[in-house]
């Protein structure tokens, strides 16, 4: 090429994820605490984990929706489908990568239109712990904690929890492990379509449906089992913990079997042959 390609666009993709972070990133904490503080004890396990599952189905979804973007041409809309002499099946073609960013930026806002409507604070339940205090905050005031003459002493707040925090040992622990688990998920979703792509001669559109429908419902349905007989049960932290423990060292065991399935490296050439 006399001239390499110079873009900036992607600027866009990073600014973009960055804001769904940050916006994002509230629904978990403060969600779980929302429903530890306002409901029942033994009710819980079971709301926890049906915001998880329901966490689980979301990437389903996306895989599903990938699936079926990656079908459309990339210049879908802008093109005229009748010029396009190429198939998904070509090395060549590129789905509508941005259509799925699109639909899914606008199922977020519509979907964040009802946290408006939250109250400031609930009455709690009688049954709840009367050790539990809730400390007020809800998606409508978070931005609150913002303003100008509430910035330092919510840094200090900051500080002294993080460092309360992270000398807690149990915590520290379930922390560590926590990042182990999702370093190796993350490798499960970056690798495993490629592989399928290179190995069974699969379509980007073909591999993301396979993804989907089939690697992520089992894990929402397990977490959302979890729940139950974590409220059948009445499990404390230490059944809990024992639980856990059990539960994560079966699942690791029957992954290991993974070690004992692989198929042949394709020829290619410079790497497992050579030029000629």
């Amino acid at each position: 090429c006399e001239k390499e390609p110079s873009s900036y666009m992607w600027i866009y993709i990073l600014l973009g994820n960055m804001l769904r972070g940050i916006g994002e990133t509230p629904v978990t904490p403060l969600g779980i605490s929302y429903l530890d503080d306002f409901a029942k004890e033994e009710n819980v396990p079971v709301y926890v984990a049906c915001l998880h599952t329901i966490a689980m189905f979301g990437p389903m979804f996306g895989f599903l929706l990938g699936s079926l973007c990656a079908k459309l041409y990339v210049d879908v809309g802008f093109v005229d489908p009748g010029s396009i002499t190429i198939t998904p099946q070509d090395s060549r073609w590129v789905g509508a990568w941005w259509l799925g960013f699109l639909i899914g930026g606008a199922t977020n806002f519509l979907s964040a239109i009802p946290f408006c409507f939250l109250p400031k604070s609930l009455k709690k339940p009688e049954e709840a712990n009367k050790d539990k205090t809730s400390r007020g905050y809800s998606p409508v005031i978070m931005p609150c904690i913002f303003q100008c003459q509430l910035i330092c002493p919510f840094l200090s707040d900051f500080y002294t929890s993080l460092k309360k925090v992270l000398s807690n040992r149990m915590y520290f622990t379930l922390l560590c492990c926590s990042l182990l688990q999702f370093s190796s998920f993350i490798g499960f979703l970056t690798y495993k379509p490629k592989y399928m792509e290179q190995q069974y001669g699969q379509s980007t559109s073909k591999t993301n449906f396979l993804i989907g429908v089939t690697s992520l419902p089992p894990v929402g349905l397990g977490i959302f089992v979890g729940g139950l007989i974590m409220k059948k049960y009445k499990m404390g932290i230490i059944g809990a913990t024992k639980f856990s423990f059990f539960m994560s060292f079966l699942a690791y065991a029957i992954s290991f079997l993974h070690f004992f399935v692989g198929c042949e490296n394709y020829a290619v050439a410079g790497m497992t042959v050579s030029y000629e």
